[in-house]
C-alpha cells in the first residue's frame, strides 16, 4: 500500500440549526492493488482534546512536517487504517465513543508515522509493507 496523503479538518456548519461544526473529518487517499482508494473518518472534535491520552505529544500541533504542522485531525484516519487493515474496504467511518479512537492508538509507533508525512508532504508516495511495522513492539 502507498499512502498519498493524509489531511484533517472541522467541518463547518451549512445550517444555523446543524451539528457539524462538533466534528472533525480525516482523510487519508492511498493506492493499493494499484487502486487509488480514500478513506474519511468522521468523529467528534472533542476527541482532539485528548491528544495526550492518546499520544506522546504535549498538544495540538503534534509534530512538524517541512511543509506543514501536523494536527490530530491529520493522523486519526492513518491511525486506524493502520491498526485495522479490514478498512481498506470502506469509505468512510465514523467514531462517537472516546473507548473505539483510543482502541486505534494502542501500541502504534508515532516516530514512524512522522516519517510517513515528511515523505508524503515532499509529494513522495510512502510504502507501507505490513501495518504490522507501525506497531510498538513489546
Amino acid at each position: 500500500m502507498q499512502i498519498v496523503a493524509c489531511n484533517g479538518f472541522g467541518l463547518e456548519k451549512e445550517k444555523s440549526n446543524s451539528p457539524e461544526d462538533f466534528f472533525n473529518r480525516s482523510v487519508i487517499q492511498y493506492i493499493k492493488d494499484g487502486e487509488e482508494k480514500t478513506l474519511n473518518v468522521l468523529y467528534l472534535r472533542y476527541f482532539d482534546e485528548m491528544v495526550t491520552s492518546w499520544t506522546p505529544y504535549p498538544a495540538n500541533p503534534i509534530f512538524k512536517s517541512p511543509n506543514r504542522d501536523i494536527y490530530m485531525a491529520d493522523i486519526i484516519a492513518m491511525v486506524c487504517l493502520l491498526k485495522d487493515p479490514s478498512l481498506v474496504n470502506r469509505k468512510r467511518i465514523y467514531i462517537n465513543a472516546e473507548k473505539e479512537l483510543a482502541g486505534y492508538f494502542e501500541n502504534i509507533d508515532f516516530e514512524k508515522l512522522e516519517k510517513v508525512f515528511i515523505s508524503i508532504d515532499q509529494a513522495k508516495p510512502y510504502d507501507i509493507e505490513s501495518h504490522v511495522d507501525y506497531y510498538i513492539q513489546s
